[in-house]
This record gives C-alpha cells, sequence and structure tokens, in this order.
C-alpha cells in the first residue's frame, strides 16, 4: 500500500513536492532517532516537525521531555551536522494533545489463583469494607 501511495505522489505533478516533503520529514526523523539519547528516541514522544531556515522543530509530549531535549540541544545540533542534515539549532514544542503512541493500559485481569486466594481472605473476614472491596475485585467482570 506505501508503495502504491507513493506511485500515486509521485505520478502527479501536483502531489510530488507532498512526497518530497514527506520524504525529508521522514529522513529527518530517522536521523534524530540516530543521534538522541535511546530514552528519548525510544519513547516515541518526540515527533519531527519541519526544518526551516536551520531549525529543527520538535514536537514532544510533554514538559519533562522537553527541557531534557533543550539541554541536549547544542550536542544534538553538532551530531546531526556530523549526518549531513543542516541544522543549525533546535526548537522544541511541547504539545499537549500530542499523545504518540500512547496506548491505553489493558485492564488488569485476576488469575483464578489470586480470585480464589481472595476469595478464602474474604471468607475469613467479618463484614468491613475490606470484605466488601475483596468481594467486588472477585466478581468484577472485564
Amino acid at each position: 500500500m506505501a508503495q502504491n501511495l507513493k506511485t500515486l505522489l509521485s505520478g502527479n505533478q501536483d502531489l510530488r513536492p507532498l512526497l518530497a516533503k514527506a520524504q525529508t520529514l521522514s529522513a529527518l526523523q530517522r536521523h534524530f532517532i540516530s543521534v538522541a539519547p535511546p530514552y528519548l528516541a525510544q519513547s516515541n514522544q518526540v515527533q519531527v516537525l519541519g526544518l526551516l531556515l536551520g531549525t529543527l522543530s520538535l514536537a514532544v509530549a510533554n514538559a519533562t521531555v522537553a527541557a531534557k531535549l533543550r539541554q541536549l540541544a547544542p550536542e544534538l545540533v553538532i551530531m546531526m551536522q556530523d549526518r549531513g542534515c543542516e541544522v543549525s539549532g533546535i526548537r522544541v514544542k511541547v504539545q499537549v494533545s500530542f499523545d504518540r503512541l500512547q496506548p491505553k493500559p489493558a485492564p488488569h485481569k485476576l488469575s483464578k489463583t489470586a480470585q480464589n486466594a481472595l476469595n478464602e481472605l474474604s471468607l475469613s473476614l467479618g463484614d468491613s469494607p475490606l470484605k466488601q472491596a475483596l468481594e467486588k475485585m472477585i466478581h468484577k467482570k472485564d
């Protein structure tokens, strides 16, 4: 499918600039991932927005990542330049709504062993809020 889209975009003169821009952004993202520290590159919380007049713009998910990137910016610029990128500075934008690849946590389901153990514990207790909470956990449907 990606190859079909590439063929479509490259075959249409009006859409070729879009293909070139997408390829440039993809290459910049790969270069950035290769020079960024693994905990930032693998976090999927940094997205390359573009390169304008030598300034690489990045979107990040939170202020903590932004602060770390701003601290590392001079080193990252040098490493990007070493890879042949015409980068003279890095601009970091915090985009709170930027929630890239953060799946919602799957609800945890108790194993039969855990359910049995909690059931035994609740049976040994008198009427109490703890017993009610345990029974609620045991009978919870996912």
